[in-house]
């Protein structure tokens, strides 16, 4: 790969897929956690994850048979607090690789823009990390039905080729936007669910009766 220019942050998904799998492996046995020496865009794409990580348990904790309505309203409140910080770290980590960029004069102007932002592709890596550690766990699910570990084993297959492609995307991507051939910008989420002045539910009549 070539190297970067000089003091433009270096992406790398090999860097990215290996962080998201040892954190997936180490919070399912510890209480989970952003190890405090990590720094600039390593802290924002782990952040990142943690919140992916929360988001996918409490998808699972609100589909429980025996939850009551008041847990899975708990629950659904975490979901939207959790949801609005993965969106924020998202952009986060535009908003330092673009920050990088720009003391090399990247992305350069007229470059082809990318519908897709790193970042965006860096979320969606989080969620792969997340879907062949669960579906491993499955293969091996001790007591599961008959053909349940040989169908996941199809899953993690296609999961891992999926993975594998978007790696190298991400990869090609940031290459080109190096080389001047291509460009991104920051999409801001602009969630408004979670802003009472734009949610209508919120803000709208009988809204605090």
């Amino acid at each position: 790969m070539p190297a970067s220019p000089p003091d433009t942050l270096s992406l790398s998904s090999i860097k990215v897929t290996l962080l998201h799998d040892q954190c997936t492996i180490r919070w399912h046995h510890e209480t989970p956690a952003v190890l405090p020496s990590l720094t600039g865009l390593e802290r924002a794409v782990t952040e990142q994850h943690l919140a992916n990580f929360e988001l996918w348990h409490a998808e699972d904790s609100a589909r429980t048979p025996q939850a009551s309505d008041h847990d899975i309203a708990r629950t659904k409140r975490f979901i939207d607090d959790a949801n609005q910080r993965r969106n924020d770290l998202t952009e986060q980590c535009d908003v330092l690789l673009l920050r990088s960029l720009s003391r090399q004069n990247l992305p350069a102007p007229g470059a082809e823009l990318h519908s897709e932002s790193p970042g965006l592709i860096l979320d969606r890596l989080s969620i792969l990390s997340l879907k062949l550690f669960h579906t491993r766990e499955e293969i091996d699910r001790p007591g599961a039905p008959a053909g349940h570990a040989a169908r996941n084993v199809e899953r993690l297959r296609i999961l891992a080729e999926q993975r594998d492609d978007l790696a190298a995307a991400l990869d090609r991507l940031w290459q080109q936007v190096l080389n001047g051939r291509r460009s991104f910008k920051l999409y801001r989420q602009l969630k408004m669910y979670n802003d009472p002045a734009l949610n209508p539910a919120v803000y709208g009549p009988g809204s605090h009766s």
